[in-house]
C-alpha cells in the first residue's frame, strides 16, 4: 500500500485517459452508434467532456486536500523555534515547485485550500463529487472570507444544501458558469451581512479612485472605482450616446464608440458635441433620462453639473423607501444598493415613477400579459426584472442590452404575456432563429429553459427572490404559518399556506390582488396615518340615519387619491 496504491491509482487514471483519447480519435474498440456513427461520435464527445469536467473537479478537491497535509505534516516536522512565517514559505515554496507555480499562486492556493478544508465542508463535497469546479469553489471561498461562521454556514447552505428548497427548473450552481456564480453569491452576501450594506459603502466610498495601467501595443487601460449608482448610470449613458452614433455611415463598432465618447467626454468639457450632434435622445435606442445623484452620505458630489444622467431601473422595498427599514434595493444591472442610494435615486431625480408589485411572500413580481403582439415598455421592464439578464446558459449580456422574442410565435398561437416572453441578448436571438437551439416555456417568476440541437436539455439561471423584509412590531403581530419566510418556504415545497384575500378594490387603487402578508386588520404601525384630527368631534358613520342627506354627498364624492406627481418614474417598489 502508501506510495505503490498511489502509483498504481495514477496508473489506472493515465490508462482511462488512453481509451477516452482513442474513443475521441474514432479508434474505440466499437462505435457509439452502430446505426449513426457520425451523430453516435458527436453524442459521445459531449459525454466525455461532462465525465472530464467531473474528472477534474474531483481532482481539483484531491490536490486541496493533499496540499493541506502536506502542510500540516511540514508544520509537525519543523524544527523546534523556527518562525512560523519561514515555515509557511517553505510549504508554499515546496507546492509552487511540484505544482510549477509562481510563489504568489503557491501562496493563493493554498489559502484556498486551507478555507475549504477548515470552513466549507459542503464546498469541498461538492468539488470531489464534481458538482462544480475549482472556479465555483474559489468564489465560495472569496465571499466567505468576510463572514463570520454562522454566515459561511448559512452561504453553503444556501447554495448547496440539497435540503435547501428551490424550483425544480432553476439552475444549480453547477449548472452556471463560475462568473454567474459569483455574481449570485456576491448578491445574497450583501443582503445576509451583519454588518449593514450603508455602513459598508460608506467605508467602500472613501476608496473611490481613479487608475492607470500601461498594455501592450500603444494603448492603456483607464479604470474608475466609483459607487455603483454613478458607474451604472455612466456605463447606460455610454451605450445610449455610442447608439445614437450608429448607422449606415458609421464604420465604428458599438465597443470603439463607447471607447470614443468616454475619451472625448473626459478631455473635452464633457459636452461631447460630436455625440450629440450625430444622434439624438429621443431615438428609441436612447433611454429616458433619470437622475443618478447618490446622496452624501455615498461621499459623492450630486450638483446637477456632476451627475450623470441615463436610465436606472432600481426595485426598492416599498418599507426601506419610506424609511422603516434598511433592507437594500437592487440596482439594474449591479445588485444590492444601500437603501439611503435608493432614496436618494427617488428623490433626486427622476421624471418619472414605474410601478411593479411583488408577491409578498417572496418578493417576486406578480404576471402581467397582453393579447395583442406588441410588447409595451411596462412589459420589457418586467422581463429586466424576472430575468436580470439574457437567459441563455451563462450569458451575462444586461438586461437594457436585450430584446423581448415571443418563446412560442405569434403565428404559432402564442400570447403576449410574460409567460410567453423571453429576454434574449442579440446574439442569442440570432442563434434562437438560425439554429436548432429552442427555448423551454417560461413562467411568471421564471426565465425561459435551452434544448440544444442534440437535445440535451439547459436549465436558465433563476433571481433570488426573498420575502421583504417586515418590522418586527408586523411580525410579532403574525400567526407563525403566516410569516413570508415560511409562506415562502411551503410554497416552494408545494404546500401553499392560504389567506384571507383583501376585499376587491379598483385596480388603480394597487391592492394586490391574492394574499396579505399580514393577517386582517393590519397592524397599526402598518396603517396609513390618519387625515382625521383628533378628538371626539368625528360623526360616527354608524349613527348617521340611512335617510340622512350626508349619505348623497357621501357617495357623489367618493374619495380618491391625489394623482402621483412622480408615477412614472423608472424605480420599481416592492
Amino acid at each position: 500500500m502508501g506510495s505503490e496504491a498511489v502509483e498504481k491509482a495514477f496508473a489506472d487514471i493515465r490508462a482511462a485517459l488512453a481509451v477516452l483519447n482513442a474513443e475521441v480519435d474514432g479508434c474505440g474498440s466499437e462505435p457509439f452508434s452502430a446505426a449513426d456513427p457520425l451523430a453516435g461520435l458527436a453524442e459521445g464527445s459531449l459525454d466525455i467532456l461532462a465525465g472530464a469536467r467531473e474528472a477534474e473537479a474531483g481532482l481539483a478537491g484531491l490536490k486541496a486536500r493533499a496540499a493541506m497535509k502536506y502542510a500540516d505534516t511540514a508544520h509537525a516536522l519543523a524544527p523546534p523555534g523556527m518562525p512560523v512565517q519561514a515555515q509557511e514559505m517553505a510549504v508554499a515554496a515546496e507546492i509552487g515547485c511540484v505544482l510549477a507555480l509562481g510563489p504568489r499562486a503557491a501562496s493563493a492556493f493554498l489559502s484556498v485550500s486551507h478555507a475549504l478544508t477548515s470552513t466549507l465542508p459542503l464546498t469541498l463535497a461538492a468539488l470531489h463529487a464534481g458538482t462544480i469546479s475549482w472556479q465555483h469553489a474559489r468564489v465560495m471561498v472569496d465571499e466567505a472570507a468576510t463572514l463570520d461562521p454562522a454566515g459561511v454556514a448559512a452561504l453553503e447552505a444556501h447554495f448547496l444544501d440539497p435540503d435547501t428548497p428551490r424550483p425544480a427548473a432553476a439552475a444549480t450552481i453547477g449548472e452556471m458558469p463560475a462568473h454567474r456564480l459569483r455574481h449570485k453569491a456576491r448578491t445574497w452576501r450583501e443582503r445576509h451581512h451583519t454588518e449593514s450594506i450603508g455602513k459598508r459603502h460608506t467605508k467602500a466610498a472613501a476608496d473611490r479612485r481613479i487608475e492607470y495601467r500601461p498594455d501592450q501595443d500603444g494603448m492603456a487601460w483607464l479604470s474608475a472605482c466609483l459607487p455603483a449608482d454613478q458607474a451604472m448610470a455612466g456605463w447606460n449613458r455610454l451605450n445610449a450616446l455610442s447608439r445614437g452614433m450608429q448607422g449606415p455611415h458609421e464604420a465604428r463598432t458599438l465597443t470603439q464608440l463607447r471607447a470614443d465618447t468616454f475619451a472625448e467626454a473626459i478631455l473635452t468639457s464633457g459636452t461631447n458635441t460630436s455625440s450629440s450632434s450625430r444622434g439624438s435622445t429621443d431615438s428609441p435606442n436612447v433611454p429616458a433620462d433619470t437622475s443618478t445623484g447618490a446622496g452624501a452620505g455615498a461621499g459623492t458630489d450630486t450638483t446637477p453639473s456632476s451627475s450623470i444622467r441615463a436610465q436606472v431601473l432600481v426595485t426598492v422595498p416599498v418599507l426601506s423607501l419610506m424609511g422603516v427599514t434598511d433592507e437594500p434595493a437592487m440596482l439594474d444591472g449591479y445588485g444590492h444598493i444601500p437603501a439611503s442610494m435608493a432614496r436618494d435615486l427617488v428623490a433626486n431625480g427622476a421624471d418619472s415613477f414605474y410601478r411593479v408589485l411583488v408577491d409578498p411572500r417572496d418578493g417576486a413580481p406578480l404576471e402581467i400579459g397582453r393579447s395583442s403582439y406588441r410588447v409595451t415598455k411596462a412589459m420589457r421592464n418586467w422581463l429586466r426584472l424576472r430575468d436580470g439578464q439574457c437567459p441563455f446558459p451563462g450569458c451575462s449580456n444586461p438586461s437594457l442590452d436585450n430584446e423581448a422574442d415571443h418563446l412560442l410565435a405569434w403565428h404559432h398561437g402564442g400570447t403576449t404575456g410574460i409567460s410567453n416572453l423571453g429576454q434574449t441578448c442579440p446574439k442569442h436571438h440570432r442563434l434562437r432563429h438560425t439554429s436548432g437551439w429552442e427555448p423551454t416555456p417560461a413562467t411568471k417568476n421564471q426565465p425561459p429553459g435551452w434544448t440544444s440541437p442534440t437535445g440535451r436539455h439547459y436549465k436558465s439561471e433563476h433571481q433570488d427572490w426573498e420575502p421583504p423584509h417586515w418590522p418586527e412590531s408586523a411580525l410579532s403581530a403574525m400567526p407563525a404559518h403566516l410569516k413570508p419566510e415560511e409562506q415562502r418556504r411551503e410554497r416552494l415545497r408545494g404546500q401553499e399556506h392560504r389567506q384571507q384575500p383583501c376585499p376587491p378594490v379598483p385596480a388603480a387603487r394597487g391592492c394586490l390582488a391574492g394574499d396579505l402578508p399580514w393577517p386582517e386588520p393590519p397592524p397599526e404601525e402598518l396603517l396609513p396615518p390618519s387625515e382625521e384630527p383628533a378628538g371626539d368631534n368625528l360623526v360616527d358613520p354608524d349613527d348617521i340615519p340611512a335617510d340622512d342627506c350626508l349619505w348623497e354627498h357621501f357617495y357623489a364624492a367618493p374619495p380618491v387619491l391625489a394623482e402621483d406627481p412622480l408615477r412614472e418614474e423608472e424605480t420599481v417598489l416592492t
